[in-house]
């Protein structure tokens, strides 16, 4: 529910600082006074976008915030998923424009429009004749059957049909994949032999990768080894030998010389250790041999490597091992084709006959909302100036969807001449007004509407009719609810439990739009300048209070 609403510097609003009512408020002034203006600025809350041009003249910047009143409306989630400070009791929105930027906040968190939108329209519905094409629109219509009828398992008949659209793409991709590889089933058959007839083994690339670099240095491995062996095992001059000499020479003194033996041990291990090195050195030095005919050889095979790997775009032998594997997987696919095929063809079917009765559910649900649809609407709209009115709501099978099977068409005719025809082409501009305000007045009482306010739905309507519509806002008024309508007639206005009043004010500055919500005496001129014009009579004194005090809520 709107509770306050503060706007400054917005076209011809300098200052607007506005509370408001639970149940149904009226909202007067003269055509041009500014009340499309306060609706523009409540649009910007909403998440329209703004236009710099929007900003009052000479002024910076322009500000727009409303508080509401959300502890009915079960919205925790939504601040909770998109970390916002949840307050049910004083929800504020604001909007801010300059010349180059426009920003939106959501209890003082910054917010893209986007999410300024998806809470807007949970909190207030403008309904203006705009609104009204919303008759032309197919989802519109079966949304009001939907509202009207009793526990309606929408949820299972949602889970049932994503389960089956989800297998229908499936067996769609599985078709296409069929067919492809069968076109393709040679080319697929050639790639796989090649790979095979390849003999791939993992990890042999880098294998031969370091002998055709060892073999590649051959010459050079071998003189380092001969240059290491000369050193460690010369005849006379290696220090294997010269270490074996100095160990003996050692061993001579340690009678003489105790410390000698430690040293003479030490020497001797390290005397083991040269010698086993000098004999793994020299068998390096006999395997070392340079063979043209095997470096051919792994250079041919690394060439294979490489160009199966360029032409299969992968980088090593375990992606090609992958992409042979992948064939495999595909040209068994191929002949196993037709078994595939035939278990998710019959998985599709079992799951649209479970859709099917989902459907089925639904269609027998909203059959019987229909029929009260029609009542309801018959013994709302015959006040409303339609006295020979039919209201049909005809139902027709089409292909499962997302929302079930059903077509849903709002049949209408206000004569008993004239045949029944969709409302949206048969109705006046009056008509469908009436036929959308007998709908939402009809829904208000299923679901809990967001603030709804109407925008000179009373045109084209006067007298009894014009009043009747003022009670029917006023029923959906009730039960802690919130209605506002933009009203021309006295009628209207005289039932509002709060009257604001929109009207213009020439000051130094220029000309401003106000807005200051009505006490009794100020309603019952106001009331009466709506009856007679700017020439308040004594008997339109008399008609306003008697409108107040005969159709003022009780």
């Amino acid at each position: 529910m709107l509770s306050q609403l503060y706007i400054k510097n917005y076209t011809l609003l300098d200052r607007l600082d506005m509370e408001f009512h639970p149940g149904f408020s009226v909202i007067t002034g003269e055509t041009g006074a500014g009340k499309s203006i306060i609706l523009g600025a409540i649009g910007l809350l909403l998440g329209q976008r703004a236009d710099s041009k929007d900003i009052k003249a000479g002024c910076e910047k322009c500000l727009i915030e409303a508080h509401f009143d959300i502890s009915r409306y079960a919205l925790e989630s939504f601040f909770q998923e998109n970390d916002i400070e949840y307050d049910a009791t004083d929800c504020i929105i604001r909007r801010e424009l300059t010349a180059s930027k426009s920003r939106a906040f959501i209890n003082d968190t910054p917010v893209p429009l986007s999410l300024l939108k998806e809470l807007g329209e949970q909190l207030v519905d403008v309904h203006s004749q705009h609104q009204n094409l919303l008759l032309n629109k197919q989802d519109f219509q079966l949304s009001v059957l939907d509202v009207m009828s009793a526990n309606l398992k929408t949820q299972s008949y949602a889970t049932a049909y994503s389960e089956y659209q989800t297998a229908r793409q499936q067996l769609k991709e599985l078709e296409e994949s069929i067919a492809r590889n069968r076109d393709n089933a040679d080319f697929l058959q050639f790639q796989y032999n090649e790979l095979c007839n390849a003999r791939l083994v993992a990890g042999e690339q880098e294998e031969l990768e370091q002998r055709q670099d060892t073999m590649s240095h051959a010459e050079d491995i071998k003189a380092a080894l001969y240059e290491t062996d000369n050193a460690l095992s010369a005849e006379g001059t290696g220090i294997v030998g010269q270490l074996k000499s100095a160990i003996h020479a050692l061993n001579s003194i340690e009678k003489v010389l105790p410390s000698a033996a430690e040293l003479s041990e030490r020497m001797d291990s390290c005397h083991i250790e040269l010698k086993d090195m000098a004999q793994d050195i020299s068998s390096l030095l006999e395997d070392v041999d340079f063979d043209p005919a095997e470096l051919d050889s792994v250079n041919n095979r690394l060439d294979t490597l490489y160009s199966l790997e360029k032409k299969y775009h992968c980088d090593s032998v375990e992606a090609l091992l992958a992409q042979q594997e992948q064939l495999k997987q595909q040209l068994s696919n191929i002949e196993n084709s037709d078994e595939a095929l035939a278990t998710l063809t019959a998985r599709v079917t079992e799951l649209k006959a479970v859709c099917q009765q989902q459907a089925d559910k639904l269609t027998a649900q909203r059959s019987k909302a229909a029929r009260i649809v029609e009542q309801q609407m018959l013994q709302r709209l015959v006040p409303l100036g339609m006295p020979n009115i039919r209201f049909e709501v005809r139902m027709e099978k089409t292909e499962l969807g997302h929302s079930g099977q059903d077509k849903v068409s709002f049949l209408f005719s206000a004569n008993t001449s004239t045949p029944l025809q969709p409302v949206s082409q048969v109705a006046s501009g009056g008509e469908i007004a009436r036929v959308m305000l007998a709908l939402k007045a009809m829904i208000s009482g299923t679901v809990k509407l967001p603030t709804i306010i109407f925008d000179e739905i009373d045109t084209g309507v006067s007298g009894k009719i014009a009043e009747s519509m003022a009670h029917m806002m006023q029923e959906m008024g009730q039960g802690g609810r919130q209605v506002i309508s933009i009203t021309h007639l006295p009628q209207i206005a005289a039932l509002g439990s709060s009257h604001y009043l929109v009207y213009k004010e020439e000051t130094p500055q220029g000309t401003a739009s106000r807005m200051q919500q009505l006490d009794a005496d100020q309603r019952v001129r106001e009331i009466a300048q709506m009856l007679s014009g700017n020439n308040i009579t004594e008997a339109a004194i008399n008609n306003a209070k008697e409108l107040l005090s005969g159709l003022r809520p009780k």
